[in-house]
C-alpha cells in the first residue's frame, strides 16, 4: 500500500521547503501526498457573527483563491519534482488549520504529517510557530515531522533520538524511524541527558529492549552529563553535525519539558535540524 503523507500549505516558502524537503525524504517510495490549504475570507476574523456559507461571494471567491494557487502548486512541483512513485491531492477547506489536519488524517488514512516550522517571531527566540507545537501535540494518530525554513534536505546520516529510557518501548512506535533509517542507512543515536550516568534496573531493561527492536539498523547509545535536556540534546546535535531529532511524545510531558515555546525562548534553540514526532 502507498503511504500517504498530508502537507498542510499556505503556498509560503515556508510551506514549500517542507513539502520539497518530504518529496526528497520519500522519493524511493510509492505515496500519495495530500495537499491541504485552510482559505479565510480576508474580511472574516474570528470575531465576526457571520461566518461565509458556501455558495456567498466571499466563501467562493476565497476558495478559487486557494484552489487557483494549487494549480501553480502543482505546476511547479510536475516540474520540478517528476516522481512516478508520487501521486498529488488537493484539498481547500474553510476550517480550523487543526480541525482540516485531523479530519484529513482520518478520512485519508494519513501515515505522516509534515509541516513547516512557522516561526511566529524569529526575534524572540520563538522558532516553533503555535500551530506546529499544537500539530505535534494534539495529532496523535500519525507522526508529525516539522522541517525549519532553512533546512535543504540531504540524505539523512544520523537521528539523535534523545530519552529517559523510564519507559518500555514497542516495536510500533519506532516503525517511521526505523523505515527511514533503514530507506537511507541512516544511523540512530540514543542520548540520555543527565546528571545521574548510572541506569537504574528498569532503565536497563528499556534500553536493552531499545536494542533488540533495532538490531536491523545501526545505533549506539551516547550519555550526557548536562542538568538541561534541551541544552544537552542541542549541543549533541550541533557538535555532531546531526541531521534529525525524534522522539517519542508521552502524554504531552516530554514535549513539554523539551520543545515548549517558553524554554525554546529560553535558550534561544534555533530549530537547525528537522524535528520527528512519534506517538
Amino acid at each position: 500500500m502507498d503511504k500517504r503523507i498530508l502537507i498542510p500549505t499556505d503556498f509560503s516558502k515556508n510551506a514549500l521547503n517542507a513539502t520539497r524537503y518530504a518529496l526528497d525524504l520519500y522519493a524511493k517510495l510509492n505515496c500519495e501526498f495530500y495537499f491541504v490549504n485552510v482559505f479565510r475570507p480576508d474580511s472574516y476574523t474570528t470575531d465576526s457573527l457571520l461566518v461565509p456559507e458556501p455558495g456567498s461571494a466571499l466563501y467562493e471567491t476565497s476558495k478559487l483563491e486557494s484552489e487557483e494557487s494549487f494549480i501553480k502548486l502543482m505546476d511547479m512541483l510536475e516540474l520540478h519534482h517528476d516522481n512516478p512513485k508520487h501521486t498529488y491531492h488537493t484539498i481547500s477547506t474553510f476550517n480550523f488549520l487543526s480541525e482540516a489536519i485531523k479530519q484529513t488524517v482520518a478520512n485519508k488514512d494519513i501515515d505522516l504529517v509534515v509541516m513547516g516550522t512557522k516561526g511566529a517571531s524569529r526575534r524572540m527566540g520563538v522558532v516553533f510557530g503555535s500551530n506546529t507545537v499544537n500539530t505535534m501535540e494534539k495529532v496523535t494518530e500519525c507522526p508529525v515531522l516539522a522541517v525549519p525554513e532553512d533546512i535543504r534536505f540531504s540524505t539523512p546520516k544520523e537521528i539523535v533520538f534523545p530519552t529517559n529510557y523510564k519507559t518500555a518501548f514497542k516495536r510500533k512506535e519506532l516503525r517511521y524511524l526505523m523505515e527511514i533509517a533503514k530507506m537511507h542507512q541512516t544511523s540512530i543515536r540514543f542520548l540520555y541527558v543527565s546528571k545521574d550516568h548510572e541506569l537504574n534496573p528498569s532503565q536497563e531493561n528499556n534500553q536493552k529492549l531499545l536494542g533488540d527492536i533495532l538490531e536491523s539498523v545501526d545505533y549506539s547509545f551516547h550519555t550526557l552529563s548536562e542538568k538541561s535536556v534541551a541544552k544537552g540534546l542541542n549541543s549533541f546535535v550541533e557538535s555532531r553535525g546531526s541531521d534529525l531529532i525524534a522522539f517519542i511524545n508521552h502524554k504531552h510531558f516530554f514535549f513539554g519539558s523539551v520543545f515548549s515555546k517558553p524554554l525554546v525562548k529560553e535558550i534561544g534553540y534555533d530549530a537547525t535540524v528537522p524535528i520527528l514526532a512519534l506517538h
